[in-house]
């Protein structure tokens, strides 16, 4: 977790020490979780994805690869993220290592796919992430992620 804390937030030498939260990166000591609010603002943004993609036309194909309803898919993602952005290992604890790419192999997804999960993110990112340094470090590396799920030209 530190060293991606470290590539993704790196902060510039000149940079303020005096910061106010909104601009606060995350540091070993300051998760992304935790600054993002914790508990509440994870499963915030967790639930915002979702959201957005229930309802925006452009991530419908997204959308119809989900089981309905959305409940338990939802909790899914919100422990897995809890995790991931240095939180509670919640996912791991339930259901073992998330082996991303290994768990969603069953499902085809292309550059179309992750591009529309990429913009129901990004919009979930721009709604729920104040903070505008964990916004972009957070959209550099769930981009990371998601290109990184495809397994279908």
């Amino acid at each position: 977790m530190k060293q991606l804390i470290k590539r993704i937030f790196r902060k510039d030498a000149s940079e303020d020490q005096t910061t106010q939260k909104n601009h606060q990166a995350p540091t070993p000591e300051r998760t992304p979780y935790e600054i993002l609010g914790g508990e509440q603002g994870t499963l915030a943004l967790a639930n915002r994805f979702y959201d957005i993609m229930e309802s925006d036309p452009y991530a419908k194909p997204l959308y119809d690869m989900h089981p309905l309803p959305l409940d338990r898919i939802r909790q899914v993602f919100f422990e897995f993220l809890s995790g991931w952005l240095g939180g509670p290992d919640l996912f791991a604890e339930k259901y073992g290592h998330p082996r991303l790419r290994m768990r969603h192999m069953p499902f085809p997804i292309n550059q179309d796919l992750r591009d529309q999960w990429m913009h129901c993110m990004d919009k979930a990112l721009e709604t729920e992430v104040d903070n505008p340094l964990l916004r972009e470090g957070l959209r550099k590396s769930f981009a990371q992620l998601a290109t990184h799920m495809i397994n279908q030209d």
